[in-house]
């Protein structure tokens, strides 16, 4: 099972795919209980959603199911959210505490290590090279987590989500008008919820790749999936109409942080020195 697919494209913008995949490799499915085999906690159709909106995006997608690890956790185990509930590097749980594994059956130390370095290892280090690719053609790269979640877990946090939830860890992984640019567009859009640096401020990967001082913008974006689901249990259906209403919003959000970007690049570009006149 290859942990990772990637489409490469010129624009300075990632998309990052982290929690897409069903895989599972066979020897940990039979481990799992009824409610591990159903792979509830899925970002479901999120790679579709975000598909053809902006040409030339790069997308890097993990193919494993975030069960076997979660490429959007700290690889060292350390929380995101220190004193609230969350899920582990290596999920033993789902969003609503109920576990996932048959009894005793869950991995130990040596598993969750040799899980981290076959799958989560390889996603971070092809989504690493292509921001440097990236970086390295246009001197700016834009990381665009794209993540989606129920609308309502208890577990998790109180209440009813948003339908845009904006990470960008309180503002430090991305230039502040590219934020900007974002909220703006989904504050506008009629019918939708927002929330900046909320309940989720970006994870792993968004606060550890967003480097603005180093050209490297990092920003996520969770979706509720009442957004574009037809229901948010099984069988987790994308609802066409749904979805098409909330594309027009997301391809108005590549584009212009593209436009922002390359917009950036040209700023910096050196002025053409005027002919001298004798």
């Amino acid at each position: 099972m290859n942990p990772v697919e990637i489409a490469r494209g010129d624009s300075p913008v990632i998309l990052g795919l982290p929690h897409t995949g069903l895989d599972v490799p066979e020897a940990i499915f039979v481990r799992l209980n009824e409610t591990g085999k159903a792979l509830t906690d899925t970002d479901w159709h999120i790679h579709d959603l975000y598909r053809g909106l902006l040409p030339e995006v790069t997308t890097v997608r993990a193919t494993f199911h975030r069960t076997v690890i979660d490429a959007n956790r700290d690889p060292s185990g350390k929380s995101l959210y220190p004193g609230q509930n969350t899920t582990s590097l290596c999920p033993l749980t789902d969003f609503d505490n109920r576990p996932l594994y048959r009894v005793r059956m869950e991995p130990d130390a040596a598993e969750i290590e040799a899980r981290r370095a076959a799958f989560h290892a390889p996603y971070h280090a092809a989504l690493a090279a292509e921001i440097e690719r990236v970086r390295d053609l246009h001197g700016i790269a834009i990381l665009y987590d794209c993540h989606s979640i129920r609308s309502v877990a208890p577990f998790l946090f109180e209440g009813t989500l948003p339908d845009f939830n904006i990470g960008t860890n309180d503002s430090t992984t991305c230039a502040p008008a590219l934020e900007d640019i974002v909220a703006r567009i989904c504050r506008a859009a009629e019918g939708y919820s927002l929330v900046v640096n909320g309940r989720f401020k970006g994870g792993w990967t968004t606060r550890h790749y967003g480097k603005p001082e180093r050209g490297v913008h990092a920003i996520q974006m969770e979706l509720t999936q009442k957004s574009h689901l037809a229901s948010e249990t099984h069988p987790f259906e994308l609802d066409a109409a749904k979805a098409k209403k909330l594309q027009r919003h997301l391809s108005d959000i590549l584009v212009s942080i593209e436009r922002w970007a390359l917009d950036q690049v040209l700023q910096k570009q050196p002025e053409t020195p005027k002919a001298h006149r004798s």
